[in-house]
């Protein structure tokens, strides 16, 4: 029995010396060549101290996130982007090999097809561009209502329930339950193109061909925000998750990013020399995808908005995975690029090609799961993509195995912790800090430039002073002395400091009395 609780705590501290690697700083400092003993044992403490950090956050990574996320791996020659589907759904388990499947409905021609799935990836939404609804429990792959209405549909989207949903069809936005039933329609959201929601903040946005950039509360019915972008209609929106700020994709290559509160863009970014057809963000908010007609698919780093990498190719829609997988859908082929050395490298991971040529509208990676959603011209495919989903969800933000209390729970503690639209900002960090007064900086800056001309001028002052020999009596060094406080006070009175709160005195002119006409030739005359 010793034995074996020796060999498990063996392969117990070897998972954790794998992990640690990932938590240290860089190599270690080499000890060896130090001469200075005292040094030396300084950085021998703190590298010491560097380690057990590593195994703590290990050891923690370890039994709080206990499922590891899996990838491809090729042997020898071997490609990953060579393996085919079939090939992979004859390898899973059962439960995995459902969800890959192809919904095809050539009979009706109501498409092209878009989907979109709810925060926790519980549920799937379709919308057919002329007017065929259907929602889709993912988890028991149970059709729960699918209906008509008879109208050109846009866009939809998920609000924060899962459930209820947003549509932008011909003439206005629609919301409806999950049964089917419409509950509002929003007339102010005129000819909508795109619709994207604010999970945090209950906020339903949307873009119309006219270039017009609308915000509404869901919770209360209030229109926040109304306005003009001046760059005409879009269809390229996204949400940043990590700041909740809007970005829009112009026909000019320019991307532009909105907040409520805010009637002129808060970033403008010329990203491609020509219509941009698509974007895309990581959970993580400091990485943006975009593509351009230019064939031209660029990475972007929004901590410096400069580009990291430039790739050609050309994609209609483009999505990152929770893991950082890039998923670019053009034609009738799906890429999926992944980064392996971790420096924003892409290269290419996986591809598909649709059946008979089946035309992509847009790509949808499900959350914490390892699957791909493919809306296209005559239905709805889902592919396998190992290593996409984050395997290890927090339940106190998405939870797809919730129940019907947890669902209302979850409902009520949303809105009691709803952020007013004052909190979109490019930085949340600066949440709670305080500004310095722009006049007391300024006041500041000027009192400090004027201070540092003075002792210049007092020192060039006290040198330019020469001292004529003189006779007897008035050469005294009293005399000397008192000449040379008189040359820096005679400085000192063009550096004479006022308040920064109190303007500075002018000097009113006095206006002359009317005098005669005869004498009015030696009155004082006003500056023209």
């Amino acid at each position: 029995m010793k034995k074996k609780n020796k060999v498990y705590s063996q392969d117990v501290s070897d998972e954790v010396q794998a992990v640690a690697h990932k938590y240290l700083r860089g190599h270690g400092a080499d000890l060896e060549v130090l001469e200075d003993k005292k040094l030396k044992g300084q950085l021998s403490v703190k590298e010491q101290l560097y380690g057990e950090s590593a195994k703590a956050a290990a050891k923690t990574e370890k039994w709080i996130m206990p499922c590891m996320s899996g990838l491809l791996e090729a042997e020898g020659l071997e490609k990953t982007w060579r393996i085919k589907q079939e090939a992979i759904v004859s390898e899973v388990d059962i439960l995995n090999s459902r969800k890959a499947y192809d919904i095809s409905l050539r009979d009706a021609l109501l498409g092209p097809y878009t989907l979109v799935y709810s925060l926790n990836g519980r549920n799937m939404l379709i919308a057919g561009r002329k007017g065929d609804l259907a929602i889709i429990d993912m988890l028991t792959m149970k059709l729960i209502k699918n209906f008509q209405v008879k109208e050109t549909v846009r866009d939809v989207v998920f609000l924060h329930d899962g459930q209820t949903f947003a549509a932008a069809q011909k003439k206005y936005v629609y919301i409806y339950s999950k049964e089917g039933t419409e509950l509002h329609c929003l007339r102010e959201h005129e000819a909508p193109l795109s619709l994207q929601y604010l999970y945090k903040h209950f906020l339903l946005s949307s873009v119309n061909k006219l270039g017009q950039l609308r915000y509404q509360d869901v919770s209360t019915g209030q229109m926040v925000a109304n306005y003009r972008t001046g760059l005409g209609g879009t269809r390229a929106m996204r949400v940043n998750p990590f700041n909740s700020v809007v970005a829009l994709g112009h026909a000019g290559g320019k991307v532009t990013m909105w907040k409520p509160t805010s009637v002129k863009p808060l970033v403008s970014m010329l990203c491609h020399h020509g219509p941009i057809t698509a974007l895309a963000f990581h959970s993580d908010g400091h990485l943006m995808a975009t593509a351009g007609m230019d064939r031209k698919i660029k990475l972007w780093d929004l901590r410096k908005y400069q580009v990291i990498r430039s790739f050609a190719g050309h994609a209609k829609t483009l999505d990152l995975s929770d893991r950082g997988l890039l998923a670019i859908g053009n034609g009738s082929f799906v890429d999926v690029w992944h980064d392996t050395a971790g420096d924003h490298s892409f290269k290419p991971y996986m591809n598909h090609s649709m059946a008979k040529g089946f035309q992509i509208g847009k790509v949808c990676f499900r959350p914490y799961e390892d699957v791909l959603g493919i809306g296209h011209s005559h239905g709805v495919s889902s592919i396998l993509v190992p290593g996409s989903g984050e395997p290890n969800f927090d339940s106190w933000v998405a939870n797809p195995y919730e129940s019907t209390k947890q669902k209302r729970e979850k409902e009520i503690h949303n809105l009691l912790d709803k952020l007013p639209p004052e909190t979109i900002m490019l930085d949340p960090g600066k949440i709670g800090s305080v500004r310095p007064t722009k006049t007391r900086v300024a006041a500041v800056d000027e009192r400090e430039v004027e201070g540092e001309a003075r002792d210049v001028a007092i020192a060039e002052a006290k040198a330019a002073a020469v001292v004529k020999n003189k006779t007897k009596g008035r050469n005294k060094p009293s005399k000397m002395l008192k000449k040379k406080q008189d040359e820096v006070a005679r400085v000192k009175r063009k550096f004479i400091e006022v308040a920064p709160d109190q303007p500075r005195k002018k000097i009113k002119e006095v206006e002359l009395a009317e005098v005669p006409r005869s004498l009015q030739r030696f009155a004082k005359k006003k500056p023209l």
